[in-house]
């Protein structure tokens, strides 16, 4: 798949990953690249930029199998941020399917 569409969607599959629960890097690229590719350098860069802007906020938690996993938690801000671009990227989808149809 082209890269420049994932780029533009990315934050946002992130984002909607975390609204059904709090999750761990690991885990958000396992379910992420089950429909689109992508690189765990990648989803981290994400996660970082993601947190830096307040709409996640992270803690760890002790695992059965190793170290503690630091797991993302999606902020009130980052539920208005994904609700109000979830809505644009609808949009955009459905105005760029009637000029590809």
């Amino acid at each position: 798949m082209n890269t420049q569409f994932k780029k533009g969607v990315l934050d946002l599959c992130v984002l909607n990953q975390l609204v059904r629960e709090d999750r761990y890097g690991y885990e958000l690229t396992e379910l992420i690249s089950r429909e689109l590719e992508v690189t765990a350098g990648t989803l981290y860069l994400i996660l970082k930029r993601i947190k830096d802007d307040g709409y996640v906020t992270t803690y760890l938690r002790e695992s059965d199998s190793g170290p503690a996993r630091k797991y993302y938690h999606l902020t009130e801000k980052g539920r208005d941020y994904l609700q109000k671009q979830k809505a644009e990227w609808l949009e955009f989808l459905e105005k760029a399917g009637k000029l590809l149809a």
